[in-house]
């Protein structure tokens, strides 16, 4: 597979499994049996726990792994501020440590 190819079939990939996951804004709240709770905090308002959604969201969680935050660094570091999905990347990133 040549390099534009993986490129497209990652993007491919990582679209396809957002379609099937618990969509909405993902937060921590509080110990859930010694564990973080994760919730998801759905456009229309209402709540699911991410553990309801499992088999929507176990493949989406065990794709992003944090061996992916190496690569993604590095092309953030060399994106130019002209690439407007490497700046919705950034600012979602960096909005979600607020």
């Amino acid at each position: 597979m040549d390099d534009a190819r993986l490129l497209l079939a990652a993007a491919d990939r990582l679209e396809a499994l957002a379609a099937r996951t618990t969509g909405g804004t993902w937060t921590v709240r509080g110990l859930l049996a010694s564990r973080p709770e994760v919730v998801a905090q759905l456009p229309d308002g209402s709540t699911e726990h991410v553990a309801e959604a499992r088999a929507r969201t176990g493949e989406w969680i065990s794709t992003l792994t944090p061996a992916l935050a190496g690569p993604l660094a590095g092309w953030l570091r060399t994106a130019s501020t002209a690439d407007p999905h490497a700046l919705a990347v950034a600012r979602l990133l960096v909005e979600r440590d607020r």
